[in-house]
């Protein structure tokens, strides 16, 4: 089976329509959370993303928009977009959005993977670096947890003793790619399929993933999309500026 791994789309409804026409073929999507937020297109991004799959993770900046948590933890730029997001969402999408699941969240007829937002451990938490990630690692009973949180494309992964990070390496900055990794069976792996919506990595272009089961690869993609009309959307509702400018760097 071919799973197709979406996360971070933050209300980006342009990088999401660019992701998906540039996805192969695929039988399933699963969303790691963070459907809104940021972007300008909460209620398309968030109708979509229903239309297309069943299998979600609720993400901070869900929470954040529909009420479930507090905005102290919040830069001001990301509070006003959760309560700008909050007053535009309908609704029906704002009571979806409130009940989405907590991670993990279990694949059916895939008792070896599990998904969450930030860490197992804690749904909230920044997975970053190899020390971040070492607790997670020693203490996974499954071998494959898909997260997202940190808009980073890659991942970790434990085997044995031995405990390492990894990025996929692409040869342009414009164009569509894909990288595979091709995993281990004795190891325990944390990968993050990227963000489809903001990129924090330098790289500007949409991320996704999608994990064949059968040759138990993960192919890593990165594709352009409209920048532009991305960026015109977020002036245009007058969300900070700097939502919109930062787009360009995918930081």
């Amino acid at each position: 089976m071919r799973i197709l791994l979406l996360s971070d789309i933050h209300a980006n409804l342009e990088a999401l329509d660019a992701s998906l026409a540039a996805a192969p073929s695929f039988d399933t999507i699963v969303n790691l959370g963070d459907i809104v937020g940021y972007g300008a297109s909460p209620n398309e991004v968030a109708n979509r993303s229903r239309e297309l799959g069943k299998v979600f993770v609720r993400g901070n900046h869900d929470k954040a928009a529909t009420g479930l948590m507090d905005l102290d933890d919040f830069n001001p730029m990301a509070a006003a977009a959760a309560i700008w997001t909050r007053d535009t969402l309908t609704p029906e999408n704002l009571q979806w959005l409130r009940e989405l699941p907590h991670g993990p969240v279990s694949l059916p007829d895939f008792p070896d993977i599990q998904l969450v937002h930030g860490s197992p451990n804690d749904e909230d938490e920044y997975v970053v670096s190899l020390g971040d990630a070492l607790a997670p690692l020693i203490t996974l009973t499954m071998p494959l947890t898909f997260f997202g949180h940190t808009h980073l494309q890659g991942g970790f992964f434990a085997n044995g003793s031995s405990a390492d990070g990894f990025r996929p390496e692409y040869r342009t900055v414009g164009q569509a790619e894909s990288v595979p990794l091709h995993l281990k069976t004795n190891a325990r792996y944390l990968i993050n399929p990227g963000s489809v919506g903001q990129p924090r990595d330098g790289d500007w272009r949409a991320a996704f993933a999608v994990y064949d089961s059968e040759a138990n690869v993960v192919h890593f993609y990165r594709t352009p999309y409209n920048l532009k009309a991305a960026q015109d959307r977020i002036f245009g509702a007058k969300l900070p500026p700097r939502l919109a400018t930062r787009l360009a760097a995918g930081r």
